[in-house]
């Protein structure tokens, strides 16, 4: 049989080292990808809200842009088609 090598104790720790701290990382990874998951869900959602009361509004007031400062707004003046 043939002898068993190791490599010193110093080594092993500062490698084991390494490893636990590649897993860690890893796992800080996940659970930042979770919540990039659920943070760009929930933009989504805030985003469709959003589009869905812009249709309201325009419903009510017609094409407009908005001042979010105040709450003033202008009319939007469609182009008029150039007839050739």
């Amino acid at each position: 049989m043939s002898e068993v090598k190791s490599i010193s104790k110093d080594q092993l720790e500062k490698i084991q080292g390494f490893q636990k701290e590649l897993n860690k990382l890893l796992n800080e990874t996940g659970f930042l990808e979770a919540q990039k998951t659920a943070v760009l869900a929930k933009f989504h959602e805030v985003n469709k809200q959003t589009e869905d009361f812009k249709k309201e509004l325009e419903e009510e007031y017609g094409s407009i842009n908005i001042n979010l400062e105040d709450g003033s707004y202008t009319p939007i003046e469609k182009e008029e088609e150039v007839k050739e």
